[in-house]
């Protein structure tokens, strides 16, 4: 199939010279783009654009964007999209008062939705987290990582991975698999963690990797969860299954986990909201892209990652929904591009880059996706006629997307 997208009013994030991984620093106030342009797909792929000055005479399926924008499709580098139900009832325990901590402590959170997970059909889980993928969709999500740890047994977590397999041969999005089984402490194992960590290196990773269920390991490094030598011991042993390393670091506190995944070239650290310059002079020079979760800061009411401070320091930031039934109830990223300019203060072009090429590397998909370049997945979406870039994120109420366009082929 070929398709011609015509009279953009701007064609956003535009790579024409040589490819780049991210944009770091300064850097991430650049935002190429085209006004007044075309765009052309050939089956899958971007295969030209241009200047509407420069249109060649093409006979095939044309879109007439008159007025409108066409973006890059939003990669969401963090989610925990699969799971079994909502969790409101912790939603009003916060607002009485009782902390994150004080909720797992008590087995709710996330053994709240380990429970639910084990009670629930594979076919169950893969109809709801089908219609999220869905509905994240239409919000412009071209590209979606998925976590397991709501299993927290082996039974559980091979489960929701093997559902994650299936959402990637039935969606139309580019989807990740990332193996969390170190997401919290079942009850049972309280008082004898090491156990758990046993069981999830000696058991766990192996039947992941036989079956060839993940792309990623995952950690949650914190106070409270996993120390840094358990970690350790973890993405370790993760590594030599061929598992790529992420984790999950400083949302509770200082814990050390930033360093943990720059040692461990994870190619990202995730939430972010307690940093130190320590955890900034760590990353610098490093390939692990420090990634911000601003849903989960707004839900739980936490304290803002620096990310002021980590883009002056020369860094990249990356910024995902975090998807998930406890911390952050919506995949919407849209409203993750408003939050960075209104809660983090970035200006719309480093939100857009935030969220499209800087995600697209945390999930290793930059090659292919995050930006608009000929050879790369023809994955964007089309707004509805909007008057400028930094409507998107300033009009935070409304879903400014019209047109999706995933793999080449429009989406109903």
């Amino acid at each position: 199939m070929s398709l011609l997208i015509k009279n953009i009013k701007k064609l956003v994030q535009t790579e024409t010279a040589t490819a780049v991984k991210w944009r770091a620093g300064k850097d991430m106030q650049t935002l190429p783009c085209i006004d007044n342009a075309w765009l052309y797909i050939e089956k899958d792929k971007i295969a030209d654009f241009g200047s509407m000055t420069t249109l060649p005479a093409l006979d095939v399926q044309t879109i007439d964007a008159n007025g409108k924008m066409v973006f890059p499709s939003f990669c969401d580098s963090h989610t925990h999209l699969v799971y079994a139900k909502s969790r409101e009832l912790e939603f009003v325990d916060k607002l009485r008062g009782l902390t994150y901590e004080e909720i797992a402590k008590r087995g709710g959170g996330i053994l709240n939705s380990a429970e639910a997970t084990s009670l629930s059909s594979e076919d169950e889980l893969f109809e709801t987290a089908l219609q999220r993928l869905n509905d994240i969709m239409h919000l412009g999500t071209g590209a979606v990582e998925i976590k397991s740890g709501y299993g927290l047994t082996t039974e559980s977590e091979l489960k929701m991975l093997r559902v994650i397999r299936r959402l990637k041969e039935h969606s139309p999005l580019t989807i990740k698999a990332n193996f969390l089984g170190a997401h919290g402490v079942p009850m049972q194992y309280r008082g004898h963690q090491k156990d758990y960590v046993d069981l999830i290196i000696n058991e766990m990773i192996p039947l992941v990797a036989a079956e060839g269920l993940a792309d990623f390991i995952d950690v949650f490094c914190d106070k409270g969860f996993f120390s840094c030598e358990e970690t350790e011991r973890i993405l370790t042993a993760g590594i030599k299954y061929g598992l790529c390393p992420k984790i999950h670091a400083n949302e509770m506190a200082v814990s050390g986990g930033v360093q943990v995944g720059v040692k461990y070239s994870a190619v990202s650290v995730d939430h972010l909201e307690q940093m130190g310059q320590a955890e900034i002079e760590a990353l610098k020079g490093s390939d692990t892209m420090p990634t911000v979760l601003p849903g989960c800061a707004f839900f739980l009411n936490l304290p803002l990652s620096p990310v002021r401070e980590m883009i002056a320091a020369g860094l990249p930031v990356a910024m995902a929904s975090d998807y998930n039934p406890g911390t952050a109830p919506s995949g919407n990223m849209q409203l993750i591009l408003s939050m960075a300019c209104i809660r983090y203060k970035l200006l719309p072009e480093e939100a857009i880059n935030a969220t499209t090429i800087n995600t697209a590397y945390a999930m290793d998909i930059h090659d292919h996706l995050g930006t608009i370049a000929k050879g790369k997945t023809a994955n964007l979406f089309i707004t509805k006629p909007i008057p400028s870039v930094d409507f998107m994120p300033y009009a935070f109420g409304e879903n400014k997307v019209e047109t999706v366009i995933l793999n080449g082929k429009v989406q109903a």
